[in-house]
């Protein structure tokens, strides 16, 4: 489940828990069924809901505003909604960083730097 860019499906944390915990495949199915019916259920009332060395699930108010139709170019009013927003911790923000193999923004700016350096000594 690790490193391969594939999504990760409800069954294959069945699997894990089964793997890794011991409990039956039917157990361990009803288990993540009933983590995520806990947090859906939380996240419903408006609650936050956060996970330590994970992140935090949260459910924010947006207020009615003025869209723009983009084939028209006509105003439309689009209503007020409830929008859930996740935020990682700092600690899973590390691991992905630690991981990942995107350059970071510091240093892929110091290598444009340099590449602008070297077309000016060239010319």
């Amino acid at each position: 489940m690790t490193g391969t860019g594939r999504t990760v499906t409800r069954v294959d944390l069945c699997e894990a828990v089964y793997q890794k915990v011991g409990l039956s495949r039917t157990e361990s199915s009803a288990f993540v069924e009933l983590v995520l019916k806990e947090i859906t259920d939380c996240l419903e009332k408006g609650e936050t809901v956060k996970l330590s060395s994970f992140g935090s699930f949260l459910v924010r108010q947006k207020g009615q505003r003025i869209g723009r139709n983009p084939k028209t170019g006509t105003e439309v009013p689009i209503s007020p909604r409830r929008v859930m927003v996740f935020k990682p911790s700092a600690i899973l923000k590390q691991r992905i960083n630690a991981n990942g193999s995107a350059p970071s923004m510091s240093s892929s700016a110091s290598a444009v730097d340099d590449d602008k350096s070297e077309s000016a000594s060239r010319t």
